[in-house]
């Protein structure tokens, strides 16, 4: 792949993570979501118009919690492995932040991910690839809107149609969506769909 389509690549990438950690309750300035390619490769591309990947990670706070702080690292190794992790971890020790998504231009060996694992009870790690994030799935017209609801509102839902959580349509962690919404078990999404006889309707799922 060449310089101009590895920028108009990580152009699309950066994009989306943006809207992710937007559509997740984080503070996240327009100006990134909506930089044209030109703009992107003026600000982060070298002479060479190759975009050093150091220069997209960036942090931010929830826009209801100040005290909650998400860090997303951009790996320059293709293949990430345990020493990206372990440099991704000092970060987040460094600045005091809980939450970190790596994103990666190749895939994630199986030692990284037991990384992941590892430190789940200190630090709430996700990945994604850059192939991941290419496309915003939740833009696609097949999706419809996802809304994650508080544990207040989930409290509410289940008390007003009288029902276990064990009796909610499941949505399975893996899944894309839950993905994208960095869903954990027990959380419930509003799912509103068209519907041709009453404009539309909601139906909820809980993630296991």
């Amino acid at each position: 792949m060449n310089e101009a389509d590895e920028s108009a690549k990580l152009w699309k990438v950066n994009r989306t993570i943006h809207e992710l950690v937007r559509d997740r309750g984080f503070l996240v300035s327009d100006e990134e979501i909506h930089m044209d390619l030109q703009r992107f490769r003026e600000v982060y591309a070298n002479q060479s118009g190759v975009v050093d990947r150091n220069q997209l990670n960036f942090y931010t706070t929830s826009r209801t919690n100040p005290a909650d702080q998400i860090f997303i690292f951009f790996s320059e190794e293709r293949s990430v492995g345990v020493k990206t992790m372990r440099k991704l971890l000092s970060i987040l020790e460094e600045k005091s932040i809980q939450r970190g998504i790596i994103v990666f231009p190749g895939n994630m060996t199986p030692s990284a991910r037991k990384v992941i694992v590892a430190m789940a009870s200190e630090y709430r790690l996700e990945e994604f690839s850059e192939a991941d994030l290419l496309v915003n799935i939740t833009h696609h017209t097949l999706v419809p809107r996802h809304e994650v609801l508080t544990p207040e509102e989930k409290r509410l839902l289940l008390e007003k149609y009288r029902l276990k959580e064990t009796q909610l349509p499941r949505i399975q962690l893996a899944d894309p969506v839950a993905r994208y919404y960095g869903l954990r078990r027990g959380q419930v999404v509003k799912i509103t769909r068209p519907s041709e006889t009453s404009g539309r309707y909601a139906s909820y799922r809980i993630c296991f």
